[in-house]
């Protein structure tokens, strides 16, 4: 584990607590039950709001406490644990990460602060596919005589049923396959022709497809330069892909802890299950697998604070390492349970579905295997 300074230590016994008494999975049970298609509770957002959460990672220039990406992940990590559905990743990290690093000072003056006290929410609107792939942009960008005009669709967009703005990513040149010509718009979810649906995921959360007829927006509407998006989508990704494996391994070791107590506890034969040696084995090599994640999530988050050359290549590691011990835990978790792990009233399908979908958000383990591969001149 990471050595934590003071602040954060701080920042996490909080979350742990608010976690713990405010928002059990009871609670997401709740609100998957409730059918809300924002796929969160508003009152869950207000408390995050109140805690100061959705300014963690903004600069205090714009309303935030500018803690850093370790800091924030120490909270995504408890929000993982009991599946707390909120719009905290993805306009607080992704959304707000986009605009800090991409946009001018005029656009980060304007909706930071908004972020910063939870009255915008801001989703980053990329995937047009199944699969995760930024270079197969098609939705395209034309000149028009007061500035763009947008066309095409949009799915996978977390929390798109509750956002108020939209980065989106649109080509404004280049061909289908190809990073260059790539282009970011600052959108507001109100704009003239654009539209939204909601996209039931197994997850129970907000995720929408979008559908661009010919959005016009004006000239500043443009975050960073024309056809120069490839130039910031890299880190703005990598801050994603990395905050998310932190979430992943919340998830992952609450699902081990739940698997712990169960060998603990259920008795066969007269003895507890966890005195056998081939689940005890089991329970071994995952707690191996889930400090061995622990140690790559870190690094990552840690190498995105720093500016380290190495930054790509560990949030490559970092997000294939949590995927595959989420796939894994999430599997063994039902497995070990027995029937009762298939059933609704029991919690261990929560966190099999959830894990399913975060597999794939930003990549999933295929696409970080070959991408850390690559990386390293493979």
């Amino acid at each position: 584990m990471a050595s934590l300074s003071e602040e954060q230590t701080m920042i996490r016994d909080q979350a742990v607590a608010w976690v713990r008494d405010d928002s059990p999975v009871t609670q997401f049970r709740a609100m998957r039950d409730s059918g809300t298609p924002l796929g969160f509770f508003p009152e869950t957002w207000d408390a995050m709001v109140n805690l100061g959460w959705p300014g963690m990672l903004i600069p205090e220039a714009y309303g935030g406490s500018g803690l850093g990406y370790l800091t924030f992940g120490v909270v995504l990590e408890q929000l993982g644990r009991h599946l707390t559905a909120s719009p905290l990743f993805a306009s607080a990290l992704v959304g707000a990460s986009a605009v800090i690093q991409a946009g001018n000072e005029a656009q980060k003056t304007w909706i930071l602060p908004k972020v910063a006290d939870g009255s915008a929410i801001v989703s980053l609107a990329l995937e047009e596919g199944a699969r995760h792939s930024p270079e197969n942009t098609a939705l395209t960008v034309k000149r028009s005589d007061s500035g763009y005009v947008l066309s095409g669709e949009k799915t996978f967009v977390m929390e798109g049923m509750a956002a108020s703005h939209f980065v989106v990513v649109g080509r404004s040149a280049g061909s289908i396959g190809s990073l260059g010509g790539l282009s970011l718009f600052l959108v507001e979810a109100s704009a003239e022709g654009l539209t939204r649906s909601r996209l039931a995921t197994m997850d129970a959360r907000g995720y929408a497809n979008l559908s661009f007829d010919d959005v016009a927006v004006r000239e500043d509407a443009l975050v960073g330069e024309e056809g120069s998006a490839a130039s910031h989508l890299g880190l703005i990704l990598d801050i994603a892909r990395a905050g998310l494996a932190m979430e992943m391994l919340g998830t992952a070791g609450y699902a081990f802890e739940m698997t712990l107590d169960y060998l603990k506890t259920r008795k066969q034969f007269g003895q507890v299950i966890g005195s056998f040696q081939a689940l005890g084995h089991r329970a071994a090599s995952l707690y191996t697998e889930m400090e061995l994640a622990r140690s790559c999530v870190e690094a990552a988050l840690q190498a995105l604070d720093s500016g380290s050359e190495d930054r790509e290549s560990l949030v490559a590691l970092s997000k294939a390492k949590a995927g595959a011990f989420l796939h894994d835990m999430s599997n063994q978790l039902i497995q070990i349970h027995g029937g009762i792990g298939m059933t609704d009233e029991f919690d261990a399908g929560f966190y099999l579905k959830r894990a399913r979908v975060l597999e794939i958000a930003y990549g999933g383990v295929a696409y970080h295997k070959d991408r850390y591969a690559t990386l390293l001149g493979f």
